[in-house]
């Protein structure tokens, strides 16, 4: 099996809806982002999918992420925009995309809002 993984990050602003302490008011993150996906076998050119096209998916992902209020975003809606429901927002619409790349499926999504915590959603 092989594991797949870019790095990536988008800046954003959240607030935790009735969370007791500071988290419950409007600030904000460098959101660092690591998704990775495996794959059981190889293409033509000995490529388990293009770094190229897992940039692009995660990418189009990251922008709409980028520089909002998350709370705003359709996807947080009804669910606080934590770390974990960003990874497991981010997971999900990777998966969606991976369409195209059927032999390529989900590893993991791992979010993290400091250099020192984070998250990682996977459906193992």
């Amino acid at each position: 099996m092989y594991e797949v993984f870019i790095k990536t990050h988008f800046s954003s602003a959240h607030f935790l809806r009735n969370y007791p302490g500071n988290c419950e008011h409007l600030h904000g993150h460098n959101w660092e982002v690591r998704v990775a996906v495996r794959a059981g076998s190889l293409n033509g050119i000995d490529v388990a999918i293009d770094f190229r096209d897992l940039k692009r998916i995660v990418g189009q992902i990251m922008s709409e992420l980028d520089h909002i209020n998350l709370n705003d975003h359709p996807a947080f809606q009804d669910h606080n925009p934590s770390s974990e429901r960003i990874a497991e927002y981010i997971y999900d619409r990777v998966k969606e995309e991976l369409g195209s790349f059927p032999h390529v499926s989900m590893a993991s999504v791992t979010v993290c809002e400091t250099p020192k915590s984070g998250v990682t959603f996977s459906e193992d």
